[in-house]
């Protein structure tokens, strides 16, 4: 049987399993404060829109998906600036959601290189069809802009290979899924923290204020009186609903 998505409120015994998924992240994407704030909320509010990609015949938890249902009206200059702006402004009192956002999709990194990734972005376009909502937006973050941290995303982003496609893998195959560009998520996290900190989640030394490059950062690292902060930016892109 091939690997299958069931939401939260489907299957909450998988839910309570996402720890045996494989942390594919560096250390300090985990210390956003405003996405740490909120992000248990999720399934606790909106359990029929969170994703487990699941493996029936070897019983294992393949990857995961989380979105939110927000407001947005369609015009690219209202798009929030990111994941730590649009996840406030969703769980605002009042707030009448019309689109689908996506939030994170990932695969188990042990599960790579099976094609999966794409099974969670089309179970995500697939909640936005049954719930009724207008669209499936999400702030995509390139994988292999990490390679590239010197270059603005805003250049980065319209890269091509010579058959045409975008040269990032992951914004080139949310562009095969049918995905429409639409603009940077110019803060998607907002990281601060004391050099000790940075020093403890890179294993760097940070020895006077200035911009570092950090190991899996899409862009630099900026010190300013002993405080790193990490504003990554991300791209925009909406598909329709399944």
């Amino acid at each position: 049987m091939p690997a299958q998505i069931f939401t939260d409120s489907e299957r909450p015994d998988l839910y309570d399993r996402l720890d045996e998924l494989a942390d594919p992240w560096p250390e300090f994407i985990h210390h956003d404060d405003v996405v740490n704030e909120w992000w248990p909320l999720l399934h606790e509010r909106f359990p029929e829109f969170q994703l487990v990609l699941y493996d029936p015949d070897a019983d294992v938890i393949l990857g995961r998906g989380c979105t939110l249902p927000v407001s947005w009206d369609g015009h690219n200059k209202s798009l929030s600036a990111g994941v730590v702006d649009i996840i406030g402004e969703a769980f605002a009192e009042g707030a009448q959601a019309n689109v689908l956002c996506a939030l994170v999709a990932v695969v188990d990194p042990r599960q790579q290189g099976r094609g999966l990734s794409g099974h969670i972005i089309g179970g995500m376009a697939e909640a936005a069809g049954r719930a009724g909502l207008e669209c499936l937006i999400a702030p995509v973050r390139p994988t292999w802009k990490e390679r590239h941290p010197l270059v603005p995303l805003e250049e980065y982003m319209h890269w091509t290979r010579e058959d045409g496609l975008p040269f990032d893998p992951w914004i080139r195959l949310h562009t095969r899924l049918g995905a429409e560009m639409l603009a940077v998520a110019e803060r998607s996290l907002d990281i601060s923290g004391s050099v000790a900190e940075w020093e403890s989640w890179t294993g760097m030394s940070f020895p006077e204020d200035g911009d570092y490059v950090v190991p899996g950062g899409l862009v630099p690292v900026r010190f300013e009186d002993g405080v790193g902060r990490y504003v990554e930016p991300n791209v925009w892109m909406r598909h329709e609903p399944r």
